[in-house]
């Protein structure tokens, strides 16, 4: 229990196995914060042409791997909610913490704190959290948290919401590359969602730590609500770009799949999470995943002979072990599977 950074950070000092190298602390280094990412109105695709949308879709995707999405389709009322429970969790006492906390590597639900890869711990991300699968619903909502007494029936609701509007994204991305309608509804590629909500404790020295390392996702597409507190950075052409906090709009960035079957006619950015000195920030990313024996591979549609495909089949299960066998580096597991 004493690992959880929400259980001491207000006690002693930066602890050095949280401490960064300097060539990896984000320092004092200034990252605006501005309005680069797109952020792109959905319901315009909804009420008339989707050819605008899909355009904004694809740009985005392909020059940051991240937008912003308004008018989405899923209710502030429920966003707030959810967000409100999600902070409860963090808030509760030690020994409700304590319950939730296992090191059963088996156990889907647990809360915990860690390194992207947390069976080789060398530097701990300033960071508790939960993470359990949400889709499908009816064969995991029982395991979650039963306190608060409203997380289950919450954040399950968002979890239906939030997977239709990864499904809705995925149709304009197919529908924008040419693929056949529905190429992203087959199970194998997105039959699994995972939900990680994270806490980011304050910190006293920022500059030394960091929420979330650099990294690439390696799933599908994620679809993250956060609070209004900044934090988020995205690499672009090797610059941090800050990410401003919208609580009522959802970040999407592409996964490495979605890369690898765009024939990278997408982008899979990478990006991380700095500290605060004086404010807690959560967040809720919802991972839409491939089953883990699903064959990964470009799109036939978008490969010829005068296009290659870059990338040869590889297992989601392979991949992800080439991921946490490079410590997190998404750019590594990437060159693992060229052809």
């Amino acid at each position: 229990m004493e690992k959880l950074v929400s259980y001491w950070y207000d006690v002693r000092p930066v602890p050095e196995d949280y401490i960064f190298p300097p060539e990896t602390r984000p320092g004092s280094l200034h990252v605006p914060i501005g309005e680069v990412i797109p952020v792109i109105d959905l319901s315009e695709a909804e009420h008339g042409d989707r050819t605008p949308t899909i355009r904004k879709i694809l740009q985005a995707a392909q020059e940051f791997g991240f937008f912003q999405v308004k008018n989405h389709g899923v209710s502030e009322n429920l966003m707030t909610e959810a967000m409100g429970v999600f902070k409860e969790i963090f808030q509760r006492s030690n020994l409700a913490k304590q319950k939730l906390d296992s090191q059963d590597v088996s156990k889907r639900c647990r809360l915990k704190t860690c390194t992207i890869n947390c069976t080789a711990d060398k530097v701990h991300l300033w960071r508790d959290f939960l993470m359990h699968p949400c889709h499908p619903l009816e064969q995991w909502q029982h395991t979650w948290p039963q306190n608060p007494t409203r997380y289950q029936e919450c954040v399950g609701a968002c979890s239906v919401e939030v997977k239709k509007l990864a499904s809705r994204i995925l149709a304009l991305i197919s529908e924008g590359l040419g693929l056949k309608c529905g190429y992203f509804d087959d199970e194998l590629l997105s039959g699994s969602m995972m939900l990680s909500v994270n806490h980011f404790p304050p910190c006293p020295q920022p500059s030394l730590t960091l929420g979330s390392s650099k990294h690439a996702d390696t799933n599908l597409i994620t679809i993250l609500l956060q609070d209004d507190v900044y934090g988020l950075q995205v690499l672009k052409e090797d610059k941090w770009i800050g990410v401003e906090p919208n609580p009522h709009a959802f970040i999407v960035n592409m996964g490495c799949l979605l890369q690898v079957i765009s024939n990278n006619k997408l982008k899979s950015a990478e990006h991380r999470v700095v500290t605060n000195p004086s404010t807690a920030r959560t967040s809720a990313a919802f991972f839409v995943i491939a089953l883990e024996d699903s064959i990964i591979e470009p799109a036939k549609d978008l490969t010829d002979e005068l296009h290659p495909p870059i990338y040869k089949p590889f297992k989601t299960k392979d991949f992800v072990t080439q991921f946490l066998a490079n410590d997190g580096d998404s750019q590594a597991a990437l060159r693992s599977v060229l052809a």
